[in-house]
């Protein structure tokens, strides 16, 4: 798999963009060849839904809900979690990962027909209207945190090292 940051002289959509994108390609990165047993295993006592399969459902789940969700008319069909996606619920890390490239992909369909100024077209209760900026620089910031999970996780379980 080959990464590409994205080009120091690039406007401000590509530039976004292309850091969300080298983040969702870590995410792959970091949990393929795993098994099930390994994905599944919980390495926090404090905090048992912590684990690769935990981890990657749940960013699966975010980006349905903040791109999706954020811009139901464009979406089709949009499925909230009130518990974030934390429950891979078994399935097969191969399975969540190709569900979170899938909803990946639809969040990028999503962005490329709005501007960076577009308002959501629904907000969730607990927060205040947002634009398309927001939601992209929101998606590297959660992407990028849950990647650190992902990387002491997999290294505890296995060595796997790098970034």
């Amino acid at each position: 798999m080959s990464r590409e940051h994205p080009a120091g002289t690039g406007a401000e959509r590509e530039v976004l963009t292309g850091f969300l994108d080298w983040q969702r390609d870590t995410v792959r990165l970091k949990t393929q060849g795993l098994g099930r047993k390994d994905a599944d295993r919980a390495l926090l006592p404090t905090s048992p839904r912590m684990t690769i399969a935990g981890v990657l459902s749940h960013l699966r789940q975010t980006e349905h809900e903040w791109f999706a969700g954020s811009f139901p008319s464009r979406a089709g069909a949009v499925h909230r979690d009130p518990r974030g996606g934390w429950d891979p619920g078994g399935v097969p890390v191969e399975e969540l990962l190709s569900r979170y490239e899938a909803a990946c992909q639809n969040s990028r369909d999503i962005v490329a027909g709005l501007p960076l100024d577009q308002m959501q077209e629904f907000t969730p209760d607990r927060f205040t209207p947002v634009n398309l900026r927001w939601i992209l620089t929101h998606m590297i910031e959660e992407t990028a945190r849950h990647l650190g999970h992902l990387h002491i996780l997999r290294e505890q379980l296995d060595g796997s090292r790098g970034y």
